[in-house]
């Protein structure tokens, strides 16, 4: 169980040092029991316990506060990390003092920042026009066609013959490529 004063240890460790600090296993967990506890305190009515309901109630909203700045200041270490990491390659430092759900953030950054720099890359191969192939090509069937799986495994079909689709170009290639389909927009 987590008090307040670890929650005011532990941020002020993060506060002050550079690197990602280690956080207990179930410290998300063990913060929200804190709070739900802090709840049932602070809405403690009896005018006996006035007193003890708005101290929990004011180490409630501080509690909130504390954590609030916990979570801004790691997510401020973890974009510097995803810069980093991004730039050198390198990602081991601070990953394993992230929370589970932190390491997913870090990772769905990185690839985001590495699918960034790929069309960056593919930018300037050409010229800076930015290559947008078409997606999709429009086919006729010259035949019926069964049910079958596209490259994503989602299921496509089944076709007759004379009907006009819009297909993944690579999937449209195959059909044409193989007579079971002909090109609708191509002159």
């Amino acid at each position: 169980m987590i008090t307040y004063n670890d929650l005011y240890e532990i941020l002020r460790k993060e506060k002050y040092s550079e690197t990602l600090q280690a956080l207990p296993k179930n410290f998300v967990e063990d913060f929200s029991q804190y709070v739900s506890e802090k709840k049932t305190q602070a809405q403690g009515g009896d005018d006996l316990f006035a007193d003890a309901a708005a101290k929990s109630k004011k180490q409630l909203e501080n509690s909130i506060s504390l954590f609030r700045e916990l979570m801004l200041r790691r997510k401020k270490k973890m974009l510097n990390l995803v810069f980093v990491a991004a730039e050198t390659g390198i990602m081991k430092r601070d990953y394993e003092t992230m929370l589970q759900f932190e390491k997913e953030v870090f990772e769905s950054f990185l690839k985001a920042f590495e699918e960034a720099d790929k069309q960056l890359t593919g930018l300037l191969q050409n010229g800076g026009k930015e290559k947008t192939p078409e997606m999709f090509k429009m086919v006729m069937f010259n035949q019926p066609v069964e049910q079958f799986v596209d490259m994503t495994g989602n299921a496509i079909g089944p076709f007759n013959a004379g009907q006009i689709v819009n297909l993944d170009s690579s999937i449209s290639q195959i059909l044409v490529q193989s007579g079971k389909a002909t090109f609708v927009d191509e002159e």
